[in-house]
């Protein structure tokens, strides 16, 4: 969440690389948020890391009964405030995932969506930490990231945004499976399901894994 994506990739270009998606990747997003809010009590308090600018609060606003969305670009959370339905159940902060400023067992479910884990570049394992810290219970730690067979779409989709200069050209011959690489700095690598249960057992928890519409890989904690 820091760096990159509290500057350059913020605001209304991150908004424009959602529009920009391919129908393969658009499915991509509405199965990953689905999947969530099939997991939501209406009594729930959700707390998203990593918000934007509040793309799916809405979807996850209505199946729960409050939901805040963090992130360290102010420029996204402008925006997110702008987009908003004031009548919605919703509020954003300006917030590192690695250092929450919310206090012990106060969410019933944590939200850390769409290679999270990876993007913010982050130790996961410092992010997952403070998730568990915040959510009660018994609660719910729900974190995905991408489906190795996904690979191709998600490339083309980067290939989109750095067609329309959103990120940096993409470097090809640092680019592999798994990781992209772009010219101006910018990388995003991902976790397959191996290292996704090495870093729970490291925490001394058990995940349950679902690949879920085979685009994206869920790494769920809690009953």
């Amino acid at each position: 969440m820091t760096g990159y994506y509290a500057t350059t990739l913020a605001g209304e270009r991150l908004r424009r690389c959602y529009e920009i998606a391919p129908p393969r990747v658009q499915r991509y997003l509405l199965e990953e948020v689905r999947f969530v809010c099939r997991r939501l009590q209406p009594s729930d308090a959700v707390l998203h890391l990593g918000c934007g600018y509040g793309r799916v609060e809405r979807q996850f606003a209505r199946a729960a009964r409050l939901v805040v969305g963090v992130d360290t670009s102010f420029d996204s959370l402008r925006l997110a405030r702008t987009l908003i339905d004031p009548q919605l159940p919703c509020s954003f902060a300006a917030m590192d995932a690695a250092r929450l400023a919310f206090p012990s067992n106060s969410f019933d479910t944590v939200v850390c969506i769409q290679n999270g884990v990876c993007a913010f570049h982050i130790d996961p394992r410092v992010l997952l930490e403070e998730a568990l810290r915040v959510v009660r219970s018994p609660g719910r730690v729900l974190v995905s990231t991408y489906a190795e067979r996904f690979w191709p779409d998600r490339l083309d989709w980067f290939r989109l945004q750095a067609a329309e200069g959103l990120v940096g050209a993409i470097d090809e011959q640092a680019t592999h499976p798994g990781t992209i690489v772009c010219r101006d700095g910018f990388s995003v690598g991902t976790m397959n399901d191996v290292a996704l249960l090495d870093l729970c057992a490291k925490l001394g928890v058990t995940p349950v894994l679902t690949e879920v519409d085979g685009s994206s890989l869920f790494c769920e904690i809690g009953p």
